[in-house]
C-alpha cells in the first residue's frame, strides 16, 4: 500500500470515512458487476437548484476518496425521476394554465412551459446536465422514462410483482396521518393510463405473476389489464427508490435529512427484493436567510447562477464540503467568507504533510491536485476597498492593489483579478444598500484624530503589520476595553459596517494619505 493510500485509510476527513464504509462491502470479493456504483437522484418537477449541485459535488468527493483507497473501478449515475406524474404546478415557471392542463402526465410528457424542449422533464434534465457539465463532473445521466420503457427495470419489476404482499407489509404501516386514507387504495404500482397518459394512483385489483400483469380500474370505471414491464407502469417513489437500488446494484447514495423515513422504507424494500441496500449518508438541509428549507418549487435561496455572479465555483464547492451534517444558511452573506476560507486552505496545502493535505478541503475540491493561490489580497478586504474607493470597475481596485503588491497583475494573479470584479459586483448589489455610518463618540473622535495624526507623520512604508501595531497602540492608549470596541468604532464610522478587515492591512492597501482623508471625512460626517 502506498504512503498516500495508507494516510487515506487513516484520514478523518468525512469523504474518506465514507469511502472506508463502502470498501467494507467488498472486503471478501470485488463486486460481480465489476465496479462500485454511486448514485444521485433528481426530481425534475422544478428547476435544478444549488442543492442538487451540492449532492453531486459531495458524492464525487466520496467517489474520489474511494478511488484513492481502492483499485475497484467506479461509476456515478445521476438519475432523474422524470417519469413521475406532475402533481402540482411549480410557481416559478411561465405558462401556468398550460401546465395546469398537463397535471398527472409523466414529466417527460408535460409540455415545456419555456418552449425549448420536447417536455418539461427534458427541459429540466438539460438544465441539470448543463450546470453539472459546467463544473466538469464525471457522471452518467440516467432517465427514469428511458429505463422503464427500454426494459432495464423489467426483471426487478417482475420481482416486485412476485413480492407484492411483502412490499405492502412494509409500506402500509407508514401511511398514517394525512395519508391514512391511502391505505384503502395504495399500490406500489402506478399504471400509465392508455386512455389519458396520466400516471394513476389507483388500487391494484388483480395480479398475475405468470403473465406479469396487473388489473386496475380507470376513473371512468373500465377495468384494464396492463403489463408491469416496458413502461406501462411505474412504481410509487419509495418502492421505486428501493427497486432502483436493487436493479442497478447501487452501492452508495446521499439524501437530505428530510428523507430519512423514506430511505428506511426503501432500504427494507431493496432487501425484500433480495439485494443489500446501499451505504447511505443523510445530510442536513440548506436553509434560506429566513431559516426556511430551500425548495425547487418555491425558488427560494441562492441559485447556482447567483453564487457564480459573485464568487468562484471553488468557493461554492468549499461551502458544500464543510460540515454536511450541519444545517447551513445558504444566502448571499456567506459568499465572502467562503471565498477567503477557500484561499486559506490553498495556502495551507503547500506546507502540509500527506496526512494534513488529505484532511484539507482543497484536496477534495480539486481531486488531490489543488492549484496555488495567487490571492494576495483577501476578498473581504477587496469589498472594503470597493466601498471606500467608490470603485465601479475592477481597474480602479487594481490601482490600489498594484501599490500594495507591485508584482501582482491580472495575468499573474488570475484568481485575484476575478475576485476584484466579483467584489465590485457584490459591493454594488449587497453592501452599498445596507451601509449605515454613524457619528463617533467624543472618545472615539479623539482616538481617530490621534490615529490620523500618527499616519500623517508615518514614514515606514506600507508594512501591514507595522500599521496594525499603530492602530492597536492608539486603541490601547485611549482606554478602549475590550480593544475590539475600538476596531468596531473604526468600521462603523469609516466603513458603515459593524465588521471589517484587519485594519493595518486595509491602510496598507488603501494608502496612508487616503486613509487619513477617510478619517477626516468620517469625523466631519461626510460619509453617510
Amino acid at each position: 500500500m502506498s504512503d498516500l493510500r495508507d494516510a487515506a485509510m487513516k484520514s478523518k476527513a468525512w469523504p474518506f470515512e465514507e469511502a472506508r464504509r463502502i470498501l467494507k462491502r467488498y472486503q471478501k470479493a470485488a463486486p460481480e458487476k465489476g465496479y462500485v456504483l454511486f448514485e444521485t437522484g433528481y426530481g425534475p418537477s422544478g428547476l435544478p437548484h444549488i442543492g442538487t449541485f451540492g449532492e453531486v459535488a459531495r458524492t464525487t468527493m466520496v467517489r474520489r476518496a474511494f478511488e484513492t483507497i481502492s483499485d475497484i473501478p467506479t461509476r456515478l449515475i445521476c438519475f432523474s425521476d422524470d417519469m413521475d406524474g406532475l402533481r402540482k404546478v411549480p410557481t416559478n415557471v411561465p405558462n401556468q394554465e398550460q401546465m395546469q392542463q398537463d397535471l398527472n402526465l409523466p414529466l417527460t410528457k408535460v409540455r415545456d412551459p419555456f418552449g425549448t424542449h420536447d417536455s418539461f422533464g427534458h427541459h429540466n434534465n438539460a438544465r441539470l446536465r448543463a450546470f453539472l457539465d459546467r463544473f466538469g463532473f464525471e457522471y452518467e445521466f440516467a432517465s427514469s422514462t428511458e429505463y422503464y420503457a427500454s426494459g432495464r427495470f423489467d426483471a426487478a419489476l417482475m420481482t416486485v410483482l412476485e413480492r407484492f404482499d411483502k412490499i405492502m407489509e412494509i409500506m402500509l404501516p407508514s401511511l398514517g396521518g394525512v395519508e391514512a386514507e391511502r391505505v384503502k387504495t395504495y399500490s406500489p404500482f402506478l399504471p400509465v393510463s392508455p386512455k389519458t397518459g396520466h400516471v394513476l394512483q389507483v388500487p391494484t385489483l388483480e395480479r398475475n405473476v405468470e403473465k406479469g400483469t396487473i388489473v386496475y380500474q380507470e376513473p371512468d370505471g373500465e377495468k384494464i389489464e396492463v403489463p408491469v414491464t416496458g413502461g406501462h407502469v411505474k412504481l410509487q417513489w419509495k418502492p421505486d427508490w428501493g427497486m432502483r437500488w436493487a436493479a442497478l446494484g447501487v452501492d452508495y447514495e446521499m439524501y437530505g435529512k428530510d428523507l430519512i423515513p423514506s430511505a428506511e422504507l426503501s432500504s427494507k424494500i431493496c432487501r425484500a427484493l433480495g439485494t443489500p441496500q446501499p451505504e447511505l449518508f443523510n445530510y442536513e438541509l440548506f436553509l434560506d436567510e429566513n431559516g426556511q428549507k430551500i425548495s425547487k418549487s418555491k425558488g427560494n435561496g441562492l441559485s447556482m447562477e447567483e453564487w457564480l455572479t459573485y464568487a468562484s465555483p471553488e468557493s461554492l464547492s468549499l461551502f458544500m464540503y464543510q460540515k454536511p451534517k450541519t444545517a447551513k444558511r445558504l444566502y448571499f452573506d456567506v459568499i465572502p467568507k467562503a471565498v477567503d476560507e477557500y484561499h486559506q486552505h490553498l495556502r495551507a496545502f503547500e506546507t502540509q504533510d500527506a496526512a494534513g493535505q488529505l484532511n484539507n478541503p482543497a484536496w477534495h475540491i480539486h481531486e488531490g491536485r489543488p492549484p496555488k493561490s495567487t490571492m494576495v489580497v483577501p476578498f473581504a478586504m477587496l469589498l472594503n476597498l470597493a466601498a471606500v474607493s467608490g470603485a465601479e470597475d475592477k481597474d480602479r481596485l487594481w490601482g490600489f492593489i498594484k501599490r500594495y503588491a507591485p508584482d501582482a497583475s491580472p495575468e499573474a494573479n488570475p484568481d485575484l483579478d476575478a475576485a476584484a470584479e466579483f467584489a465590485v459586483r457584490y459591493f454594488r448589489d449587497f453592501v452599498a444598500p445596507t451601509r449605515e455610518f454613524r457619528a463617533p463618540s467624543d472618545a472615539e473622535r479623539a482616538a481617530m484624530e490621534d490615529l490620523a495624526g500618527r499616519l500623517r507623520a508615518w514614514e515606514d512604508g506600507l508594512d501591514a503589520e507595522a500599521l496594525q501595531s499603530v492602530v492597536f497602540a492608539v486603541g490601547k492608549e485611549h482606554g478602549f476595553e475590550p480593544l475590539r470596541d475600538w476596531f468596531k468604532a473604526l468600521y462603523e464610522v469609516l466603513l458603515g459596517a459593524s465588521q471589517g478587515p484587519r485594519f493595518g492591512g486595509f491602510i496598507a492597501l488603501y494608502g496612508i494619505d487616503e486613509t487619513v482623508a477617510l478619517i477626516e471625512r468620517g469625523l466631519a460626517g461626510e460619509l453617510g
